[in-house]
């Protein structure tokens, strides 16, 4: 068995002696949306270093656990807390988290993220609406043999984000006057942000986001099937476009500031998508 594989059969298996719980959506809860899972009836709570091999989040404000139970009587299942690749960690376990959360019943994703703007129009605080990525250096989860019992050996990535979450998520930004951004988002390795030459680089190329997360999710979950959407917070201008040094400490706080509308647009998305979609 391809060992990639047997691990996530194995972390599976785990989770299945401790619940028997079966989401519909899952969320990726990004920075700022911490505490998000305090809205959320509780059925379990599960932490990754109870899970032997999982990769556990090292970065400060990703709890590192998962969050299963309703949201409004929509069966979800949140990571509260991701892991990078900078951290460390092969791509494959990167993703492992994204797989597990399908292999447990989950048929859509919800990618959230603080990200930098690099477009000019951008401020910190906006929210933007994923439309397509760039994947820039980080190492696509799908090299090496493929898995077939996941999905494709070359799997289209023409709608990564699904047109249909997209409506849904603008018609929730709309209904609640929360104002909209719309882009191309890119995920570099981390965990130095970025130099000002990169970033020209990136809006030469249409970019108008930039973080060290989300892109490798999204190409793992497309490739196991599910409907994928994405939402950034936009937490600073990125380098070069200020005179200010980037931090942490800034992107955090920026996400905390912005959380409160972050945190209604994802929960109006989701009863938007299960009554939509029926999924």
């Amino acid at each position: 068995m391809n060992e990639v594989y047997k691990k996530l059969t194995g972390c599976l298996a785990y989770v299945r002696s401790k619940t028997d719980f079966k989401p519909k959506i899952a969320i990726v809860l990004g920075s700022g949306l911490g505490d998000y899972a305090d809205g959320i009836r509780v059925e379990y709570e599960l932490s990754y270093n109870e899970i032997e091999g999982f990769p556990v989040s090292t970065v400060p404000g990703h709890a590192g656990k998962f969050i299963f139970g309703y949201l409004d009587n929509i069966p979800v299942v949140c990571m509260k807390g991701r892991v990078h690749y900078y951290e460390g960690y092969p791509v494959s376990d990167v993703v492992l988290p994204i797989r597990l959360m399908k292999l447990l019943g989950a048929g859509v994703l919800i990618l959230t993220n603080a990200a930098g703007g690099v477009n000019t129009s951008f401020h910190p605080g906006d929210l933007m609406m994923i439309k397509d990525h760039l994947s820039m250096f980080a190492p696509n989860p799908l090299i090496g043999p493929n898995i077939e019992e996941l999905g494709t050996r070359f799997p289209d990535m023409t709608a990564v984000y699904d047109g249909e979450l997209q409506a849904q998520i603008i018609s929730a930004a709309n209904e609640n006057r929360i104002f909209l951004q719309e882009g191309v988002y890119a995920q570099l390795t981390g965990p130095s942000f970025e130099s000002p030459a990169e970033i020209r680089m990136l809006r030469s190329c249409g970019c108008d986001a930039v973080g060290m997360s989300t892109v490798a999710e999204a190409i793992a979950a497309r490739h196991m099937g599910m409907k994928v959407c994405g939402i950034s917070c936009i937490c600073n201008l990125a380098a070069g476009m200020t005179p200010q040094a980037l931090s942490h400490a800034e992107v955090q706080a920026a996400a905390d500031k912005a959380a409160p509308a972050f945190k209604k647009l994802v929960t109006e998305t989701v009863k938007r998508i299960y009554s939509n979609l029926h999924v």
